[in-house]
């Protein structure tokens, strides 16, 4: 996954960087987008990205949306440490993405803003220019240096953005930081979201227990290789920049990666992850220290929570669906298949119209690029199997009904080429879906 200048006009009233609605459009509660900068920052329980020590957020509406709801947050860490990041692999890619990947030539990283409402994409040198300056910005009230700072920008894409605002509301938000943000900064990433999405997960180094959290947005331009998302990720577990980084693409491989919603790449997409040792545990210096599995099973539990979050908040999904491919050759060609499946519009839609079309699956993981013999593959759905050896087969049609008529489906395709497995998560696509994609800037 991977996404990445300075203008004039604001964006137009809730849009994201597809031209979609944004928060503040009237699939969310009016109550939840309508806060003011104090409101957002008041005391609450330290969750996602605030969850681990020594990391402090705020969110502020800087005007970016029309609305005036939140769309500037800062997240930082008490104190510097090393930082390790997945971006978007679209050829095209926004100015936020290209100066934190500048920004990150030295593994190392104090601060995260995130602003929406505008992806300053297709921007230009201005746009460029404008992500610098937000980091310089926030590098002064934390004195520390610019490239320390690293950035995420979500919205509009194409449309100028407004240094003024930025730059004076992230100054604001780098002033006002507290732990207890946590949600408020998560509800400041949010464009077509309807609600914030935070994880954590504890695990211990040496007996001495460290946390992960995390916070991320996303509801629409999800597929894999990443989706339309931004997701920062924090520990206070001291880690090895080399050692951060492979236990990062790993969880990002194996969850980020593995869902789907319509099937399109942004331009924006980055997943940070800053470990700044404030638990005082030992640190983690290589892939063979004995607490390295710990740290990346509690990356793939935050990541898992949050991509799934994504999924059950997708525009106009009505249906959660997890499809697991066992039995395939290689890991490789287990991860194709469950993605495809995900992925395909026609299967999507029999999801939708909750018809168990198990010839659409098939079809989908054969043209994955896949390698698997069709006469071997058996498939379920609900625990209920309906083909065998690649045919139709007798079952008990009516619990497959019911099973399709519920909130979340599950689909098994078993390969029967080897030993190796992957889990895909998508939904449905709906009318709901269309209508809120035909809104076009």
């Amino acid at each position: 996954m991977m996404e990445n200048e300075r203008a004039v006009p604001a964006v137009p009233k809730g849009r994201d960087e597809h031209g979609q609605k944004n928060v503040s459009s009237d699939r969310v509660p009016k109550d939840a987008t309508q806060m003011s900068r104090e409101e957002s920052n008041t005391a609450e329980a330290r969750v996602g990205a605030c969850a681990p020590q020594g990391f402090r957020a705020a969110a502020v509406a800087a005007g970016i949306k029309e609305d005036g709801a939140l769309d500037v947050c800062v997240l930082a860490s008490d104190q510097l440490g090393t930082a390790a990041a997945v971006f978007t692999t679209n050829r095209v890619q926004a100015a936020p993405v290209q100066v934190s990947q500048l920004h990150l030539t030295s593994p190392f990283a104090r601060a995260v803003v995130v602003t929406s409402g505008n992806a300053n994409a297709a921007t230009g040198p201005a746009g460029r220019a404008l992500a610098v300056e937000v980091c310089e910005t926030v590098a002064q009230d934390l004195d520390c240096a610019s490239h320390d700072v690293l950035l995420a920008q979500t919205g509009l894409i194409g449309v100028p953005l407004d240094a003024v605002l930025v730059c004076e509301g992230a100054r604001e938000a780098a002033r006002i930081l507290s732990p207890a943000n946590g949600t408020a900064a998560a509800k400041a990433m949010m464009t077509t979201d309807t609600k914030p999405k935070t994880a954590v997960a504890e695990f211990s180094v040496d007996g001495v227990p460290v946390l992960l959290g995390g916070m991320t947005k996303g509801a629409g331009m999800i597929a894999p290789e990443m989706a339309t998302m931004l997701c920062v990720l924090t520990t206070d577990a001291a880690v090895a920049p080399a050692v951060l980084r492979e236990a990062l693409q790993g969880a990002v491989a194996e969850t980020f990666n593995m869902i789907s919603i319509e099937g399109d790449m942004s331009t924006n997409d980055t997943v940070f992850l800053l470990a700044n040792g404030a638990s005082g545990a030992r640190e983690i210096s290589s892939t063979a220290h004995p607490a390295y599995p710990l740290l990346c099973q509690a990356l793939r539990e935050v990541c898992a929570k949050l991509a799934q979050a994504m999924i059950r908040d997708g525009e106009g999904a009505s249906k959660f669906v997890t499809v697991c491919v066992e039995g395939a050759a290689t890991l490789k060609d287990a991860r194709l298949a469950a993605r495809h499946v995900v992925g395909s519009i026609l299967v999507k839609c029999s999801w939708a119209g909750e018809d168990p079309y198990w010839g659409r699956v098939l079809s989908a993981m054969g043209a994955s690029g896949a390698h698997f013999e069709a006469e071997r593959v058996a498939i379920s759905y609900g625990g209920v199997q309906v083909c065998a050896e690649g045919r139709a087969m007798e079952h008990d049609a009516d619990r497959v009904a019911t099973h399709m008529k519920g909130a979340e489906i599950e689909i098994l395709a078993v390969l029967g080429d080897g030993p190796y497995g992957a889990i895909a998560w998508g939904c449905d696509l709906t009318r709901e879906f269309v209508a809120i994609n035909v809104e076009t800037s």
